[in-house]
């Protein structure tokens, strides 16, 4: 239980049905749909669009989506719904451009958005509603308008000098040529045209016609190389999660080209040292935790890309033999030298839990802030910046090659236990993400934390040469883990965000919790 005596949120508790996302624009409108009859994915959709209006920073239609959905069977489905680099992009290219590295607003960086195929596709397999009925709401609001919530006051300014040099980027995101301030309201007619569209036409008015050919020609006039082939061509995909066992509960996530992998090879080397021996707080399960992120992050970093052009050896690394090496590894006296540096992403994370136990864990993003900077001036789409993932050594498994998607930081994941599922949760945060669901699970399944408390727990993150860390983590362990050889550096902003919902199903209960560091909160009824 936690203390009262203290500023924080209770866990939201609920029987009929929960939703969690970063803004309360979109928790309502989830709890809307699931109240009128719609189911958690129906539920999902609808967020999911308006959440492209309350953290444009954040997210859109020009993005990506990755989404697993734990069925009442205990099933769990996976479907893959990042976009593809141009057919254009082959090695030849490569080698004529001199590229050494794919740059944060080149338009290089630009893949074609995923989004609204695995949206349709999600809602087609899995929801009860059509597209079109999904985006009703974040049509009303696109053309009424929506306040400028706290946390993405704060975040926008960041990028005012980008939007205000991109002619997509001022007309639309802008006002008076400045970031909105809290509280001002953001109308975003425009994009309520574009989403008009696409809730008539389907997806295909989204990949085909007016709207994709504005985006081809708006890319190749900066140079880019996606053409309406590409476009026509884009199909999410279908997945099978992989998996591993910790604290007697199956974490479930999607495969490479995620970076899940991650998160499941940190949870195995975790398995060798008896966490639970540690207090919650405490420098000995920290430093643990870091280590065996950096060990997992080398691995990340070496295998994993798209399976379609590369061969991702997941069970060897997901092994008994694998982690026990790994383990081997790690001095629990002291820190490791290793600089892994790590861009920055955003992100929007959302989970929803219906009346008849159907759960998704659903994650949008167009990466950086407002993506690659590029906005199309007519439909007002912010195009993401997924390229960046792509290494330009030639070779890579991750190089950038044709059609091929990249090294992706999205990642849901989802727990089951005894053939039931456990919990839809996911942390926001680009790279940090790996390490955000590790401190949930152990939070949750080592220490027992409720979904809310697993949240707010305080964060640090390896970064380089230096460990990151919230200015609520105590001194004693800050002194610790420097007593052990790691360089302490303060985050600069709170680290992630990220939703949670449990299932107790022998009491029939929900409990939910939204990250604080975020303006959002969970709901049930």
């Amino acid at each position: 239980m936690r203390n009262f005596d203290q500023p924080g949120k209770s866990v939201a508790l609920g029987t009929n049905g929960m939703a969690a996302t970063s803004s309360p624009l979109a928790t309502l409108a989830a709890i809307d749909v699931l109240r009128a009859g719609g189911n958690a994915v129906d539920a999902a959709i609808t967020a999911s669009a308006v959440l492209c209006l309350t953290e444009p920073h954040m997210t859109g239609i020009g993005g990506d989506c990755f989404a697993l959905i734990g069925k009442p069977n205990g099933a769990v489905l996976g479907l893959n719904g990042s976009g593809r680099s141009a057919a254009k992009a082959d090695a030849d290219w490569l080698k004529a451009s001199g590229l050494t590295e794919i740059a944060p607003q080149s338009v290089h960086a630009v893949t074609v958005p995923g989004a609204i195929d695995a949206w349709d596709q999600l809602l087609k397999q899995e929801g009860t509603m059509t597209l079109g009925e999904a985006l009703k709401p974040a049509i009303k609001l696109a053309e009424q308008g929506v306040p400028t919530t706290p946390r993405v006051a704060r975040d926008w300014p960041e990028s005012e000098a980008m939007l205000a040099a991109d002619e997509g980027g001022s007309r639309h995101y802008l006002k008076n040529g400045r970031s909105p301030r809290e509280g001002e309201v953001m109308a975003y007619p425009a994009l309520a045209k574009t989403l008009k569209t696409i809730a008539k036409q389907g997806r295909v008015g989204f990949y085909e016609g007016e709207i994709a050919d504005e985006i081809v020609k708006h890319l190749a006039a900066r140079g880019g190389l996606l053409t309406a082939e590409d476009f026509a061509a884009t199909e999410a995909t279908w997945v099978k999660p992989i998996a591993t066992r910790f604290a007697d509960h199956d974490i479930f996530e999607i495969p490479p080209n995620g970076q899940g992998l991650t998160v499941l090879i940190t949870l195995n080397i975790l398995k060798h040292f008896g966490l639970r021996r540690f207090e919650p707080e405490s420098p000995e399960r920290r430093h643990l935790e870091i280590e065996a992120l950096k060990l997992a992050w080398i691995l990340r970093n070496r295998h994993i890309a798209d399976p379609d052009f590369a061969d991702v050896p997941v069970g060897e690394l997901l092994s008994e033999e694998t982690s026990q090496r790994l383990a081997s590894f790690i001095d629990t006296n002291r820190a490791t030298d290793a600089n892994i540096s790590l861009p920055g992403s955003d992100t929007v994370y959302l989970s929803v839990v219906d009346k008849h136990r159907l759960s998704i864990s659903f994650i949008n993003s167009i990466y950086y802030d407002f993506g690659s900077g590029i906005i199309t001036p007519k439909s007002g789409i912010t195009l993401q910046n997924r390229g960046k993932g792509f290494v330009t050594q030639i070779g890579h498994p991750n190089c950038i090659a044709p059609s091929k998607r990249p090294l992706h930081t999205l990642i849901p994941a989802m727990a089951r236990k005894d053939g039931k599922i456990d919990m839809s949760f996911g942390v926001m945060g680009g790279d940090f993400q790996p390490m955000g669901q590790v401190n949930v699970v152990v939070n949750r399944y080592i220490y027992g934390m409720d979904p809310q408390a697993a949240l707010d727990f305080p964060r640090l993150f390896p970064q380089g040469e230096t460990v990151l860390t919230e200015s609520t983590v105590p001194a004693s362990v800050l002194a610790g883990l420097k007593a052990k050889g790691h360089r302490i550096m303060p985050a600069n902003e709170p680290l992630g965000g990220g939703q949670a919902i449990a299932i107790d199903h022998a009491r029939g209960l929900l409990s939910g919790g939204s990250d604080h560091r975020k303006d959002g909160f969970a709901l049930g009824y």
